[in-house]
């Protein structure tokens, strides 16, 4: 009963023709047309064009002779290893993986298609337009794909094309599974809530995520198809009761998968090898931000300084003429923060409030039921007319670069908190304290205040636990359009 009166209250995805599946299905065809057009082009490029050199009269060939070629060199290119396996639905692979497959596999057809001309000895061949023809073929491929993800994430954002997930389990697993989907949305999936064998820890919602109670309740969520997929993230002790769940969605033809518990680590740590069909298991036990990824994130803090120096300090200075011609009182804000490994340090931005605005602090957190781990409003009545602006456009953060260049900050992070806000902690989301905090971050890009503390804290995890160069990168350009148009930000 409890499940059923659960059920009626969960979010239903938006109804609509999934257009990304359709396109998908139709890759293979339009690969082949597309390494035909390739020929094509390549055929104009060399015997009309004449590009890179002049064709001599006598070796003048129709586009006709070519044909054949371009008829054998699709499927070579096609059925080949690197790309064979494009064609088959897989989550999390990247453009840029696409990219690399299809190299190769133009690489190997060109090479076969080289042999077969030194073996027959054709009339009329061009090894100049063959190579041409690769090139193309791996632009025009790589650029089909990219339609196809630009089609799958406009669809994915409206909704469509969203498989709907049921975790079972919320210990450090699943905080680790919900993280990576939350961090991720152009993989397709959308929490719906989730269980554990703890009916307190699973009553309680983690932020926008519902709790919906005790593993009991899961027959009447799949009998009334809340969930297209049910992810398990239970604890190894509690085995049997992994393979009950696992036996139910069966029952119910529900998509299952179960994340193996490995000495309570991310899956990011751990390799796995093949012998003879026997999985192997290693454990890397030291963290992507390690001494070395710290060195190489404070190299990247200081060049970023230093290259937007020159803007910083215009936009600066006009933001500081117009604070002190708006309200009295001090330009900058100093406030206490932890930072890395529970380190304090003192924290500038720019004023965004009246003076004595910390004193209301707590009467506003009493009097509006405000999260007191993240308190925010989004009509702070404290703000002056040129800090609502500022808070907007998260300009008021710009002085955090003095913190960076000190060393207590990075420009890409979790956000520092307070120290009333740390005694607040769960044990798990003391977790963010394991690197510099970051003038932005992963939840920052992923809807700002809008997203609840909790999920905030998801989000950074995900961030500690999978960091890379290429993830900084991404968050940086990310901020970017999030900070000129406001989004999420009071």
């Amino acid at each position: 009963m409890e499940a059923q009166e659960t059920s009626k209250t969960m979010p239903t995805l938006p109804a609509g023709i999934d257009w990304g599946r359709r396109y998908f299905r139709l890759l293979p065809l339009l690969d082949f047309l597309l390494v035909v057009v390739a020929f094509r082009l390549a055929y104009t490029l060399r015997y009309q064009w004449q590009v890179i050199r002049p064709v001599d009269e006598a070796f003048f060939a129709p586009f006709d002779i070519f044909l054949p070629y371009a008829l054998v060199f699709a499927p070579l290119v096609m059925f080949s290893p690197p790309v064979a396996v494009l064609y088959r639905v897989q989550r999390g692979r990247t453009w840029t993986e696409e990219i690399y497959r299809i190299i190769f596999g133009s690489a190997m057809a060109t090479v076969i298609i080289m042999a077969i001309s030194f073996l027959l000895q054709p009339r009329a061949f061009s090894r100049l337009l063959i190579l041409m023809a690769a090139g193309i073929v791996v632009v025009l491929l790589s650029l089909n794909r990219l339609v196809y993800r630009l089609i799958r994430q406009h669809l994915r954002r409206k909704g469509i094309g969203v498989e709907r997930v049921l975790l079972v389990g919320a210990g450090h697993v699943g905080r680790t599974v919900l993280s990576a989907i939350l961090a991720r949305p152009d993989l397709g999936y959308r929490p719906i809530g989730y269980l554990d064998d703890n009916p307190e820890r699973g009553s309680v919602d983690m932020g926008r995520v519902r709790g919906l109670g005790d593993v009991s309740n899961l027959p009447g969520l799949l009998a009334n198809h809340e969930a297209d997929l049910v992810v398990v993230a239970l604890p190894w002790d509690v085995r049997e009761k992994m393979m009950e769940v696992v036996a139910l969605c069966e029952k119910q033809a529900v998509t299952c998968r179960v994340v193996p518990d490995l000495f309570q680590l991310n899956m990011s740590q751990v390799q796995s090898e093949n012998l003879e069909g026997i999985p192997l298991l290693g454990v890397r036990t030291s963290p992507h931000l390690n001494r070395s990824g710290l060195a190489l994130k404070r190299l990247i803090d200081l060049l970023v300084v230093i290259i937007g120096s020159p803007l910083i300090a215009l936009v600066g200075g006009i933001i500081s003429i117009a604070i002190k011609l708006d309200s009295k009182g001090p330009i900058f804000y100093t406030q206490k923060r932890v930072g890395k490994d529970g380190r304090m340090f003192q924290m500038i931005k720019f004023r965004t409030m009246i003076p004595g605005a910390d004193k209301q602090h707590q009467d506003l957190i009493r009097s509006t039921g405000a999260d007191p781990k993240r308190p925010k409003w989004e009509n702070d009545p404290r703000r002056t007319r040129v800090g609502r602006f500022l808070r907007r456009t998260s300009l008021d953060e710009l002085p955090n670069i003095i913190n960076v260049i000190r060393g207590e900050m990075s420009i890409v992070g979790p956000r520092p908190p307070t120290p009333d806000e740390i005694e607040l902690y769960a044990p798990w989301q003391r977790q963010r304290l394991n690197t510099f905090p970051g003038m932005t971050g992963l939840w920052q890009v992923s809807g700002r205040s809008k997203v609840p503390f909790e999920e905030q804290c998801l989000l950074d995890i995900y961030y500690i636990e999978n960091w890379s160069l290429g993830l900084d990168i991404q968050i940086m350009l990310r901020t970017i359009p999030n900070v000129l148009l406001g989004n999420g930000a009071y």
